[in-house]
C-alpha cells in the first residue's frame, strides 16, 4: 500500500487495490489497518469522510481533512502515477 505523508501520529496512504473506484485515501492512527479511516476526495478539490472507523476525534479529522485537501494535487498525482492511469474518478 502507498503511503502518501505523516501527519502527526496519522498515516495517510493508498489501499493498492482500490484503483476501480473512486480515489479514496486512509487514514491509519500510526501504522496503516484495515479499520482506517477512509475518505473520498471530490472532483472539486474537497474531501468527504466516508468513515470514521479508526475514531479519530472530530477537531483532529477535521485537521487533517484540511492538510488532505491542502495536497489534492499531490494526492492525485500519486495515485495516477502508482496506478498507472491517467484518469481518476471522483465520488462527485
Amino acid at each position: 500500500m502507498p503511503k502518501l505523508f505523516r501527519i502527526g501520529r496519522y498515516i495517510i496512504f493508498f489501499w493498492s487495490n482500490e484503483n476501480d473506484e473512486p480515489i479514496p485515501v486512509h487514514v491509519g492512527v500510526v501504522v496503516p489497518s484495515p479499520n482506517a479511516t477512509k475518505i473520498w476526495l471530490t472532483k472539486g478539490g474537497g474531501c468527504i469522510v466516508a468513515n470514521n472507523s479508526s475514531r479519530i476525534p472530530e477537531n483532529e479529522l477535521n485537521e487533517l481533512l484540511e492538510i488532505i485537501q491542502d495536497n489534492f494535487l499531490f494526492v492525485c498525482g500519486e495515485w495516477k502515477r502508482f496506478f498507472d492511469v491517467d484518469h481518476i474518478k471522483f465520488y462527485c
